[in-house]
């Protein structure tokens, strides 16, 4: 495909599960940046949107532009509850990914995926990338081939090295069935191939779609070149270099110590850091992440080679972001006044990745409330897959609780600080269970903020920081 990303200084960043539904990634587009949208776990959100009414009948208006109607209108008829479930009424169940998904979960899928994207793109001519974790594999074969549906132009991945994504890409471009391997804790099993053959799941030819770009976030030269060697030529359209300041997971650091209160905290030194003049000597655009939301940071990527920045932070506290509004106004107004603190934990993410947490009243990253949630693994987007003894696959996930993950296995010191991150993360974009708290994730840096904002009430649209980025 024509490479229209080098046009495009500014890349939204994904931002986990739902920040960037799509509005955001719309208007980002629209408004000359690249839109991404949050791609991890739309299998998830899109059925609670339908539970709660559908607000604005979008997600319906989406499917109903589906290639298969009766695929769509099976899940409208599951999920959907005309003027929203009552308060108090618990989401109704959604499978939980295996290595053999049932009917309905594939179908949920497929139709998240086409649905935000379709949104994104409607009436836009503009690019639209969507975000996935290399880490949650067992939904990509499903949710590519609904993001492709929808004519997604990029798929952005991170938390891992995925090299399997340009030939799955092919693969269901082609129509032809698409295989990804997924790692196994194990000593006879230690992979096990997910495969999906479209045309006959659906019973019929998909319509032809085109091979979206492939754009793999990375955190050092290393990883660049792992890409570039072990890829065919063309496989990667860009590098997104993310620095350890932006938000979500990061790369592990070389370092660690250990602070008073016997915490794991990372030190990131001059050998974490990337060397941007031999990146560029790959020949592949790139675009840097991390506390480079400024015109001036934007000024110095592309003196240094890069295409231009990725950004993420400063669209999540937008009004166009998902994210709970009463916590994007708590965040901008903390950030606004210097007060808010940002804390790389490396303990609570079952990925074992670091991850970023902001220290926010009423969150996960409260100590009293992590201790008092009542821990439970029932959406397993982050489990393991490991051999049983008896010989099959099992699941486990390192926040559950300590007794299962022990007794499938699992070492008591892995699961000591892991926090539920699906729950979480569900409870920020406001479509969590009620009894969850939330946690917020972003990158180390917000001194946008007073440039966007006249006091620390104020608040600012996706359109206001492209064009405070690009200097306007």
């Amino acid at each position: 495909m024509k490479n229209t990303l080098i046009f495009r200084k500014i890349i939204q960043g994904g931002m986990g599960v739902g920040v960037s539904g799509w509005r955001l990634p719309r208007n980002v587009s629209m408004n000359g940046g690249l839109g991404t949208v949050s791609g991890v776990v739309l299998e998830r959100l899109v059925p609670r949107i339908l539970q709660k009414g559908d607000p604005g009948g979008h997600v319906r208006r989406a499917l109903s532009h589906f290639p298969f109607p009766s695929v769509a209108e099976k899940i409208i008829k599951t999920y959907f509850v005309k003027g929203g479930i009552p308060k108090g009424t618990p989401y109704k169940a959604i499978p939980v990914f295996t290595v053999n998904p049932n009917h309905l979960l594939i179908s949920l899928t497929v139709c998240s995926n086409f649905a935000l994207v379709w949104l994104a793109k409607e009436n836009n001519s503009n690019p639209i990338s969507i975000n996935y974790l290399e880490k949650v594999a067992m939904p990509h074969v499903y949710a590519i081939t609904g993001a492709m549906l929808a004519g997604v132009d990029y798929v952005t991945m991170g938390a891992g090295i995925p090299l399997q994504i340009p030939k799955l890409l092919e693969d269901i471009s082609e129509g032809r069935e698409a295989h990804y391997r997924l790692p196994v804790i194990g000593k006879n099993i230690t992979s096990y191939t997910m495969s999906f053959h479209p045309e006959t799941f659906f019973g019929a030819p998909l319509p032809k779609m085109k091979k979206p770009g492939f754009i793999p976030i990375i955190s050092s030269n290393l990883l660049a070149n792992i890409f570039v060697k072990k890829l065919p030529a063309g496989s990667i359209t860009a590098f997104v270099v993310e620095e350890p300041t932006a938000g979500g997971h990061n790369a592990p650091p070389r370092k660690l110590i250990f602070n008073e209160l016997g915490e794991p905290e990372p030190i990131y030194g001059e050998k974490d850091k990337v060397d941007y003049a031999e990146l560029a000597s790959l020949g592949i655009p790139f675009w840097i992440g991390g506390s480079q939301a400024s015109p001036e940071k934007l000024a110095w990527a592309l003196s240094i080679g890069a295409s231009g920045i990725q950004a993420g932070s400063i669209f999540a506290l937008s009004d166009d972001s998902d994210m709970n509004e009463i916590l994007r106004r708590r965040i901008r107004k903390q950030g606004y006044e210097g007060k808010l603190v940002i804390k790389t934990d490396m303990r609570i993410s079952p990925t074992g990745f670091p991850f970023k947490k902001i220290l926010l009243e009423g969150t996960i990253s409260e100590p009293e409330i992590y201790e008092s949630r009542k821990r439970i693994c029932d959406q397993g987007e982050l489990v393991s897959p490991y051999e049983r003894p008896d010989g099959k696959i099992g699941y486990r996930c390192s926040a559950e609780p300590f007794d299962k993950y022990v007794a499938k296995g699992g070492d008591l010191k892995d699961a000591i600080g892991r926090g539920c991150l699906c729950n979480g993360l569900m409870t920020t974009v406001n479509l969590g269970d009620e009894e969850e708290p939330p946690i917020v994730t972003m990158g180390d840096d917000v001194s946008f903020l007073p440039f966007l904002m006249a006091h620390a009430e104020d608040s600012y649209s996706a359109s206001d920081a492209i064009h405070y980025l690009l200097g306007n």
